[in-house]
């Protein structure tokens, strides 16, 4: 390693690589942020201002994290596991979709203060964990559909397209080496986008204008809806297991000391950042894996090199000029974007599932496999299917990934609890 995770660089080095995590971080706010706006609003105003928040509310908590937090060098994104229940509960109001996320946000962050995350952690095996990745993958596949079919006016077109960007992807990332690799999504959002401008045609105008009040800020008002908020806790169950599993993986590649109390100072940090996110109306965040092979590419751990980069995504949010441009970014592309991302998550799944040998015996195999059925079947139902569920819990059962979470804890915890305990030794 050039520099250890408490060395400070001098300027130069602290700005390049400052710049470094700032590139690998840009996508992930650009498309899940694009996503989320969109779906929630047509204006461009109100789709810039919403990114805006994004930026400033990431860039700080980066700056939180490595200082006061958990202190490590991680990448912090939003959270795709909160993107599925975001679109599960769109047809309830705004305002119960972003209290749900500050009362989510509540409950880690006094969770993880008391220390009982810590203590949950024996509910959550390595089957679990590894069924929740693969979950989160699977139950995006209807908003990724949605994206690369468009307003479908060319829907063969952006198949053809969508196929052939997603092997250039590949290809380029097999081809980059090094530190370069981390810039994949970046270059392919540019690419991407360009060669689908010049196939359809170039925007005209570029939206930036902001005219949104204070009210646009702040969530106009606070709504419980008991089961938008259940929806919303399973998501938060998952985002905690993702957050443990960084901090946990990237503290254990640099032999990072007092990880429980950098776990439960991340977590706590987290939480509130989910409550502020939740009251100023936007997606939660939580801290992205993909963080060691960035350190493993380019050699430096030192958590301080991460504060430009926060430094640099709250700039953004003063350039609404720079934010329009990323609005005009094809919603084939994106879906292709999350598409990869998604993949790499489940090859992450894959992976725990291998490592961890998971699967010895049937009832392991029904284990993984009935929650991933429930999951997408009910990801894929008709609306027929939504409508008939009365309004009260229809967040929760119309929702794959929270009945594929609920269905693995019962497999794992209930149904086949004895065979998965290990034998008592003799």
């Amino acid at each position: 390693m050039k520099y250890d995770l408490n060395d400070k660089p001098d300027w130069k080095a602290m700005l390049l690589y400052g710049i470094q995590w700032f590139i690998v971080t840009l996508p992930a706010i650009i498309i899940m942020g694009s996503v989320v706006a969109k779906l929630q609003d047509n204006s461009a105003a109100f789709q810039i201002m919403y990114m805006q928040k994004m930026f400033i509310v990431a860039g700080a908590l980066t700056v939180l994290q490595v200082l006061a937090g958990h202190k490590l060098p991680l990448i912090i994104g939003p959270a795709a596991v909160l993107l599925i229940s975001i679109v599960s509960s769109l047809s309830e109001s705004v305002s119960a979709i972003y209290t749900s996320i500050a009362v989510g946000g509540l409950a880690i962050a006094v969770l993880a203060y008391f220390g009982i995350i810590s203590k949950l952690q024996v509910l959550f095996t390595q089957r679990i964990i590894a069924v929740i990745l693969i979950l989160i993958a699977f139950t995006l596949l209807p908003t990724i559909l949605n994206l690369i079919v468009g307003d479908g006016t060319n829907v063969w077109l952006n198949f053809i397209f969508a196929f052939l960007l997603l092997f250039g992807i590949i290809i380029t990332n097999r081809l980059l080496k090094g530190i370069w690799k981390s810039t994949t999504v970046l270059l392919a959002i540019v690419a991407g986008s360009f060669a689908y401008f010049l196939v359809s045609g170039f925007p005209s105008k570029i939206e930036t204008e902001t005219t949104l009040s204070l009210n646009h800020i702040l969530l106009p008002r606070f709504e419980f809806n008991i089961g938008v908020l259940l929806s919303f806790l399973f998501g938060f169950i998952a985002l905690v297991i993702n957050e443990l599993g960084s901090v946990e993986s990237v503290g254990y590649i640099l032999k990072a000391d007092q990880m429980k109390k950098r776990v439960k100072k991340g977590v706590a940090l987290l939480g509130l950042s989910n409550i502020l996110s939740g009251g100023i109306g936007i997606i939660g965040f939580v801290d992205y894996s993909l963080s060691a092979g960035v350190i493993s590419s380019s050699g430096c751990a030192s958590r301080y090199t991460l504060i430009p980069a926060g430094i640099g995504l709250v700039l953004c949010a003063l350039f609404p000029s720079a934010i329009g441009v990323f609005l005009l970014i094809p919603s084939v592309v994106m879906g292709v974007l999350l598409f990869y991302l998604m993949s790499m998550q489940l090859a992450t799944g894959f992976s725990l599932l291998v490592s961890g040998q998971s699967v010895k015996s049937m009832s392991d195999g029904l284990t993984i496999s009935l929650p991933l059925m429930v999951a997408v079947l009910i990801s894929f139902a008709p609306t027929e299917f939504r409508n008939a569920i009365p309004d009260i819990i229809r967040p929760v059962i119309a929702n794959g990934f929270v009945m594929g979470t609920i269905t693995v804890l019962l497999l794992e915890h209930v149904f086949f609890k004895k065979e998965n305990t290990p034998p008592t030794p003799q």
